[in-house]
């Protein structure tokens, strides 16, 4: 093993045998964790014991902590502005606590663990890294951090808003627009490699910024349409997810984690998208997992998190979900059958050390989901927090998300609901990951330059810009209505939830077609030979909506009912009736309406499909991308990566809360289970049914 270049900025350097090393905890002689040519097993034991209960505790609990850079009130931050030191009460639907400010978090309750958030540049992150270690290796133990982010490489600005941050690193069409890629390849006799190419590129963006851990990805097999992150999935085809998790994991970890991986936690354990109507468990009505059907567990969701264990993820993610015995028929794993404890997914013994541990071989860490110590503690709010941190952690979750309450740990440990043994065991499989990533020795801190240089490496965008040409799926092709003729007069609309973003993102889709010489911009629809209709729908609000069905439908002001029968009016696109509009005038005028929609849920397109010569489907595709595809430039081959469903029919809740469809089957197999003479997928004027995989060619 060869000398690594060590960089300190606090600590000493030492030398022994010749050799160089960090003095962490500036003793003056080198100790086993100190020392790069052990084992990161041997360095994390080692480490461990050393650490007293409040450091261990505080190692366990990762929390979101903004830059310096986002506070307004310059006086709250530290560093010349570049940390945040604001102390404030945090209240969100995670959680509800005291916010201490960067080094509060690090020197008073010892967080190792922060998830970044905030929206800038490569340069900056990788600044806000580097101070943040700074100050880490200013502290009695000299422990570094690792920081995690939700995914930032794929587009996703216009619809939801879980992506942290999009349009600073090399920005790819959504996942889904990834599977659709994929299955447009493998249709074209190619594979699935656009996964490892978009990770490969990912990767190293994230590592040379000094974000080594991803939260993600979500490999969840989406089979309730109404489920509102069904756009952060890769779809309905649980083999298309399972590849696209190997070569994700293959491309951003390696083989094996190492000094050049970004270590990723795969997510949600045991999968999603078996929602009760759509509904979240971000919320009380949605915290049921739902498996009406035999066998679906084992056969739709388990598969990519078996896949996940294979290919050694560094942790794994469960869901808030409560397995439902009343809800579900009995699953059976492997031949034997499964208890459904009526707890969430990070309390559930027999899903983490049985399933998970035992029979997947999973041999990372468990790192929970946000909340589960507050208001997302389902099945166990009755205990206190204390006892549901004890709960947590003696059934196998090691890494508490979004909190930094670790005085509930360390209650925990001191009136005996939780061993010693027990914490050392937590801590040396988090701080192995930090070991082997090698953040205690030669990448503490990152070059801000080269991070520079590899987030603008324009052959890289040139990729991704292609991604975005080949995610477009063309659904529907009147009378060979696409591609449009050269010399056509062509009149855009943009279509949104909110009046005010239709109008902005018209203003730049026109710019953008003004870049097209096969065509001429017109502001009257009566003056065109084609109208295009961009729709990017959009239901509820993530983070603030009262709970209820999520609406699939294309609709305006339409009244809506929650599970507990209050009404309420669902939006998903203002002026929805332009559309009419814009047919009637084609209509007169004997030319040709094309629909472009943004399909981040599998939406209703029985309100725009009819009025359409030419529909597409896309999945947050840059339009100059769409129109290269709508011109001929290049012709279209993405797939769908769901199936859109027939009608509101085909989805319909009874009085009992039961879906005529069901919650846990994949969209393309729903079909086994409907009534008799009721098909699932929807089928146009044309007669093409919009099935998982389907997508037409010029």
């Amino acid at each position: 093993m060869s000398q690594p270049k060590l960089i300190t900025k606090v600590k000493n350097i030492i030398k022994e045998e010749g050799l160089e090393f960090k003095d962490l905890n500036d003793n003056g002689r080198l100790d086993p964790y100190e020392d790069w040519r052990l084992s990161p097993e041997e360095r994390a034991k080692d480490l461990v014991k050393r650490m007293t209960l409040e450091e261990k505790c505080g190692n366990m609990m990762i929390k979101s902590q903004k830059m310096g850079l986002s506070q307004e009130d310059k006086s709250k931050t530290s560093h010349d502005g570049i940390l945040d030191e604001e102390v404030f009460y945090d209240q969100t639907i995670f959680i509800g606590q005291k916010n201490y400010g960067t080094t509060g978090h690090i020197k008073d309750l010892h967080l190792r663990h922060f998830i970044l958030r905030d929206n800038f540049n490569e340069v900056e992150i990788a600044k806000w890294v580097n101070t943040i270690n700074e100050v880490c290796e200013s502290t009695r133990l000299g422990i570094p951090a690792i920081i995690a982010s939700n995914s930032r490489n794929e587009n996703a600005e216009r619809t939801f808003g879980m992506n942290d941050a999009v349009g600073v690193f090399t920005t790819y069409p959504s996942t889904l627009g990834l599977a659709a890629i994929a299955l447009g390849d493998r249709a074209n006799g190619g594979d699935y490699s656009i996964f490892s190419e978009f990770g490969e590129i990912a990767r190293d963006e994230w590592r040379y910024s000094g974000l080594r851990k991803g939260y993600m990805y979500m490999i969840d097999t989406a089979t309730d349409p109404r489920w509102q992150r069904f756009y952060g999935t890769f779809g309905e085809d649980t083999d298309l997810i399972s590849n696209a998790c190997k070569r994700l994991l293959n491309s951003f970890q390696g083989e094996d984690l190492g000094k050049d991986s970004v270590a990723l936690t795969m997510k949600h354990f045991p999968g999603g998208g078996a929602r009760e109507n759509g509904f979240d468990p971000h919320y009380e009505e949605g915290k049921f997992n739902v498996y009406k059907t035999k066998g679906s567990l084992e056969k739709y969701h388990l598969p990519p998190f078996k896949v996940a264990c294979e290919e050694k993820a560094s942790s794994i993610m469960p869901y808030y979900s409560i397995p439902s015995h009343e809800k579900s028929a009995v699953q059976y794993f492997e031949g034997k059958r499964i208890p459904f404890e009526p707890v969430g997914f990070a309390f559930n013994e027999y899903f983490i050390q049985n399933i998970l541990r035992d029979k997947l071989g999973f041999k990372g860490y468990i790192n929970s989901d946000s909340g589960i110590l507050d208001n997302m503690a389902w099945g166990v709010l009755h205990l206190p927090k204390e006892e549901r941190a004890a709960f947590a952690i003696n059934n196998g979750v090691d890494l508490i998300s979004d909190t930094n309450e670790v005085k509930w740990i360390i209650k925990a440990c001191e009136e005996g609901l939780i061993k010693e043994e027990r914490i050392n065991e937590a801590n040396e499989r988090l701080l192995t990951e930090m070991f082997k990533l090698g953040l205690f020795d030669d990448k503490t801190y990152v070059d801000e330059n080269k991070a520079k240089e590899i987030v603008e490496n324009e052959e890289n965008k040139k990729k991704a810009y292609r991604a975005h040409q080949k995610s477009l799926v063309l659904l529907k092709n009147s009378e060979k209505t696409l591609p449009i003729k050269s010399g056509s007069k062509v009149y855009i609309e943009y279509l949104h939830k909110e009046l005010d973003k239709a109008e902005e993102y018209k203003k730049e889709a026109i710019e953008d077609a003004k870049g097209f010489e096969e065509i001429s911009i017109v502001d009257n629809p009566n003056e065109a030979d084609y109208a295009i209709c961009f729709i990017t729908p959009k239901s509820g609000n993530y983070f603030s909506a009262t709970p209820g069905l999520l609406e699939l439908s294309l609709c305006e002001d339409k009244i809506n009912k929650s599970m507990d029968n209050t009404e309420y009016k669902e939006t998903t696109v203002a002026n929805i009736k332009r559309v009419k509009e814009l047919r009637d005038i084609m209509d007169k005028n004997n030319k040709k309406l094309i629909v472009s929609v943004n399909s981040t849920m599998p939406w209703l397109l029985d309100s725009v499909e009819p009025l359409s010569d030419a529909l597409l489907s896309h999945f947050e595709t840059f339009i100059k991308a769409q129109l290269d595809v709508l011109v001929g430039r290049v012709e279209p081959c993405g797939k769908l990566p769901f199936t859109f469903p027939k009608s509101e029919d085909v989805i319909a809740v009874d009085e009992n809360g039961r879906c005529i469809s069901p919650n846990d089957v994949p969209g393309y197999d729903k079909d086994k289970y409907m009534p008799d003479g009721l098909t699932y997928a929807y089928e146009d004027s044309d007669g093409n049914i919009y099935k998982l995989g389907h997508g037409l060619r010029y």
